[in-house]
Parts: C-alpha cells; sequence; structure tokens
C-alpha cells in the first residue's frame, strides 16, 4: 500500500515536470514568433514610411517641373536700350551703313540728324550725325557687333535693361477684372428697370472703359518697347590732337590771341555805335533842333533891339 502511494507521487511530480517543461518550451517558441511579428510589422512601417517619401518626393518633383514650366511659358518682357558714340572716318556714309544694318535686321531708324562743327581748319568743318534706330530685341546683340565694326573705335557705350514682366503680367490682371466688371454692369444694365437706375449703370460702364483703354495703351507700350530694343548712336569724326609746345607754337598763339582781342574790341565799338544810333536818332536829334532854333529866335530878338536902339540913337 504504502509502495502505490508513493509510485503515484513520484508519477504525479512527474506529471507536472514534463507540464512545467512543455509550457517553457511553448514560451520560448512563442517569444521568436512575436519578435519576429514585431519586425515583421516594423519593416512593413519601414517600407510605407519610404514608398510615403518617395511619393511625396514625386509630387514635389512634379510640382518643381510644372513651376518651371510655367516659369518658362511666362515671356520675360524686358526694355534694351543702348547709347553709342562711335568715332568713324566719314559720318554720312556710315550713316548710311547703319541704316542698312537696320533694315537688314528688320528694324527702321527713327530720326536722323546731322550737325557741323567748327574746327582749326575752316575749310573742313567737322560733321556729327546722332541717330536713333529700333530694331527687334532678338536682334539687339548681332546689331550692335555690326554698329560698331563700322567705326574706327568705340569712343563710349551704355547698355540698359528693364524688366516689366511684372507690371505686364498686373496689368493683364486688371484688364481681366475690368473686363469681368464691365460684363457684370451690362447685365445689370439689361434689367434696369428706371432710366435713373439705366444711367448711373452707363456711367460706371464709361469710367470702366476708360480705365481698361488706360490699361490696355500702356500694356501696348511694353510690348512695343520689349519686342523693338532702341540704339542711340553718335557718329564722329577723328580729332586732332596738336602737340602744345616749342617757341613759335607760343609766338603763334600769343598773335592769335592779340588778333582775337583786337577783333573782340573792333566788335564792340561797333555794337555799342549800332546800340546808341537810335538814342541819337530818337533824343539827341529832336533836342539839338529845338535847341537851334531857340537860339535863332535869340538872335532875332536880339538883333531886333540893337536895331532899335541904333534909331533911338539917330534921333
Amino acid at each position: 500500500m504504502r509502495f502505490t502511494l508513493v509510485l503515484l507521487l513520484s508519477l504525479t511530480l512527474l506529471g507536472l515536470s514534463a507540464c512545467e517543461s512543455q509550457r517553457g518550451n511553448r514560451a520560448s517558441i512563442s517569444e521568436p514568433t512575436k519578435s519576429a511579428e514585431l519586425s515583421d510589422s516594423n519593416e512593413d512601417r519601414s517600407a510605407l514610411k519610404s514608398d510615403d517619401l518617395v511619393a511625396r518626393q514625386q509630387v514635389s518633383l512634379n510640382q518643381a517641373d510644372a513651376a518651371n514650366a510655367a516659369s518658362q511659358a511666362i515671356e520675360r518682357k524686358i526694355i534694351r536700350n543702348a547709347n553709342l558714340i562711335v568715332e568713324v572716318t566719314s559720318p554720312p556714309e556710315t550713316q548710311r551703313k547703319i541704316a542698312s544694318i537696320a533694315e537688314s535686321h528688320q528694324g527702321f531708324v527713327v530720326t536722323s540728324e546731322a550737325t557741323q562743327r567748327t574746327t582749326e581748319d575752316a575749310s573742313k568743318p567737322a560733321i556729327t550725325v546722332s541717330l536713333v534706330v529700333r530694331v527687334p530685341a532678338a536682334q539687339f546683340n548681332q546689331a550692335m557687333e555690326e554698329i560698331r565694326a563700322t567705326g574706327l573705335r568705340v569712343i563710349q557705350e551704355k547698355i540698359t535693361g528693364q524688366d516689366v514682366t511684372e507690371e505686364f503680367m498686373d496689368l493683364e490682371a486688371r484688364i481681366k477684372n475690368q473686363k469681368a466688371l464691365e460684363v457684370q454692369f451690362l447685365e445689370i444694365m439689361k434689367r434696369a428697370g428706371k432710366v435713373e437706375e439705366a444711367l448711373n449703370v452707363q456711367r460706371e460702364i464709361a469710367e470702366v472703359r476708360t480705365q481698361i483703354e488706360k490699361l490696355e495703351g500702356r500694356r501696348r507700350f511694353l510690348e512695343n518697347q520689349a519686342s523693338l530694343s532702341t540704339i542711340n548712336v553718335t557718329l564722329q569724326a577723328p580729332t586732332q590732337i596738336v602737340s602744345a609746345s616749342g617757341f613759335w607754337y607760343s609766338v603763334r598763339s600769343a598773335f592769335s590771341d592779340g588778333v582775337d582781342v583786337a577783333a573782340a574790341i573792333v566788335l564792340f565799338l561797333i555794337r555799342a555805335i549800332v546800340a546808341l544810333l537810335p538814342v541819337l536818332i530818337l533824343i539827341f536829334l529832336p533836342v539839338g533842333l529845338i535847341a537851334r532854333l531857340v537860339v535863332r529866335r535869340m538872335r532875332r530878338k536880339r538883333l531886333a533891339r540893337e536895331r532899335g536902339n541904333g534909331i533911338k540913337a539917330t534921333t
């Protein structure tokens, strides 16, 4: 009996130990599975995040491409002007060359003016020609190179540029708004039931039309200035440089200065006489005639008195 009890107790202990070992094995098995599941979920999350980042990058790149395409689609409005002073051998001949250059680039000459200036050699006056040329903006650089090549050297050159794209876009937006406002006023005009209301709406429409015309005029001006560049060219002959040194040069300059002073004095006297001539005619001549008449009368009175006294003495 005791043996059987001991056997039963030992069997129960063995069963309990086996159950505990199986639970430990199950726990050890479940732990790696859980860690594997956690690692799989982390990988999925990282994959989702990477996909989200890629998608965001693609969206940002698409937006950047769209912005670049929009900026490229907008044609920039730049007003370019140039001022040139070119030294040439023959200004009139170079003037004709520049006119032909402008025409070859689909441009034209706006104004052309020729002036003469005195030099030391009076028989050969120097001629200065001023031109205003307008050429398409796309042909500006090539036209400038050809104009530079016509002269001996470029004395002065200045190129300016003004970006009016923002102003041009603002004008277009304002014109659209004004036109939309005009359409609204026209709709109100149709529904106007009284004459007074119709007249008020008509005045508003007239003001809107005035604003639209002003804005469109400014837009046309900017388009014209941006599409055609202006080149101001001054053509002048080479200036002769004379060396100012030496004894005879000093004597010559002193003699020329003396001649200039003498000529200035003679001219001053002539101008003074010419200026005083009306004064002499209008003031001194009448005064002289009156004085002469007074003197004659006084002489006659004195002669008459003397004769009267002589007659009394004889009697």
